[in-house]
């Protein structure tokens, strides 16, 4: 079976390994062109392009999939199946029609929850205990396509969205794999998703950072690891940001002011919330410094129990 993939991320390489592991004949290969990153801004290439160059595959950038030009190359691929996985943008309908069997993209939610950008950060910020992978028909509308096969998995209340990513990645692999062998077979029926029920998962962007000691220590905690390893959250302390990488949710209730020091437990230095809630640091960074634990950094900073530290 002949099949072009569309993907730009880490999160899709897992989808295209297994694809090749399992003789499917990727023809193509289409990724977001090389970037500018680092303290140089020099052009780095997509984790799929590398991948795929290891591999021998052939690799498309467009800058923008819609123009007329790109059609030609669909023509000539002529794929069985298109499989998307976090490509980066809309695909147009001539594309999706180009598959001779099916147009499949991996999605890390339950659908028809979380569709768009950043189903993984948002699941864990609103505090879910649940989320997963879904495998679906690809529309021309955002993530509206019929479901083909869903699998779930346990959201941890310590889990990070890095380590969620690495998670549903594997896992939608394997969940291709079994969709696009379904189909072949006939077996799949393609279920509607009910819009009654639909929740939205918009890109994440750095203006969501900043967390509020005044809020309860689970809404913090689930901010704090919803934005690792991107774009991480900070608090203000003297002045300067302060990220937290990791936290730690406490049993234990007081009074204090918010973001006062309340002692320690472990590494992690216990700072006062909101509603009487205490919350761990477990993990943080000054700008231009290595992450050291809560309370490395109380000692460094020399912090005393009863001082504020944002």
């Amino acid at each position: 079976m002949r099949v072009v993939f569309l993907g730009t991320p880490e999160f899709a390489v897992p989808a295209l390994r297994q694809l090749l592991d399992n003789s499917y004949d990727v023809c193509g290969v289409f990724t977001q062109p090389d970037r500018p990153a680092g303290r140089g801004h020099k052009l780095h290439p997509s984790p799929i392009k590398t991948f795929a160059l290891l591999r021998e595959i052939p690799v498309f950038q467009p800058e923008k999939i819609r123009l007329e030009e790109n059609r030609a190359i669909f023509e000539s691929l002529r794929p069985d199946f298109i499989v998307v996985v976090a490509y980066g943008q809309i695909l147009p309908r001539w594309v999706l029609q180009s598959a001779r069997l099916a147009p499949v993209n991996i999605h890390a939610s339950l659908l028809p929850r979380y569709r768009g950008a950043a189903p993984m950060p948002w699941a864990i910020m609103n505090g879910e205990t649940v989320t997963g992978v879904s495998t679906m028909i690809m529309h021309e509308k955002l993530d509206s396509g019929p479901i083909l096969m869903q699998q779930s998995l346990p959201l941890p209340p310590q889990m990070t969205t890095g380590e969620l990513s690495s998670a549903l990645s594997e896992m939608g692999a394997g969940l291709l794999i079994q969709t696009l062998a379904r189909l072949q077979r006939n077996e799949l029926i393609p279920m509607e998703q009910d819009e009654s029920v639909v929740t939205w998962a918009p890109r994440i962007t750095k203006e969501i950072s900043r967390i509020s000691l005044v809020n309860s220590a689970r809404e913090i905690h689930n901010q704090i690891r919803g934005l690792n390893p991107w774009p991480v959250a900070f608090c203000d302390f003297h002045g300067v940001r302060l990220h937290i990488w990791r936290s730690q949710l406490e049993e234990k209730s007081s009074r204090e002011i918010p973001g006062t020091l309340l002692g320690f437990s472990g590494d992690a230095m216990l700072v006062q919330c909101g509603q009487e809630t205490v919350l761990g640091l477990q993990e943080v960074q000054m700008p231009g410094k290595s992450r050291i634990s809560g309370r490395q950094f109380a000692s460094g900073s020399r912090l005393r129990v009863g001082d504020v530290i944002a």
